[in-house]
């Protein structure tokens, strides 16, 4: 079991960049696929991100293709997302999981979230 905390959220302009962060304590984190989802008001939590335990295979949702960028230190835990040239629509609240799954972009298939991290985009 891995129990993820993100931090890193805020309030920024558009086109500014934030890096997100979640540490998950438990022995499996080395072992798990890792993912980034974000929801937004009114809306259904969606993929944004994952990465496979070895750090090999990324996966990302088009909307953030190309700007986003995750990243993972199993010697520290700890996953990463780095957001780039950030725009109004990717105001949501920010969730780290974790899956023993391989490689899968369903929120269903992941059985360990953190509380998440809000980013507000303003224009």
């Amino acid at each position: 079991q891995v129990d993820p905390v993100e931090s890193g959220g805020g309030l920024v302009q558009a086109g500014d960049s934030l890096r997100l962060s979640c540490v998950a304590s438990g022995q499996t984190f080395d072992r798990s696929t890792m993912g980034w989802f974000r929801q937004a008001p009114g809306k259904e939590r969606e993929f944004v991100a994952l990465m496979s335990w070895d750090g090999l295979i990324t996966s990302y949702a088009d909307s953030v293709k190309g700007r986003f960028t995750i990243s993972r230190d199993n010697a520290k835990n700890t996953v990463y997302l780095q957001m780039n040239s950030l725009k109004p629509e990717d105001t949501a609240m920010y969730y780290c999981a974790a899956t023993q799954a391989y490689l899968t972009r369903r929120n269903l298939d992941y059985t360990d979230w953190g509380q998440g991290t809000q980013v507000t985009v303003s224009s």
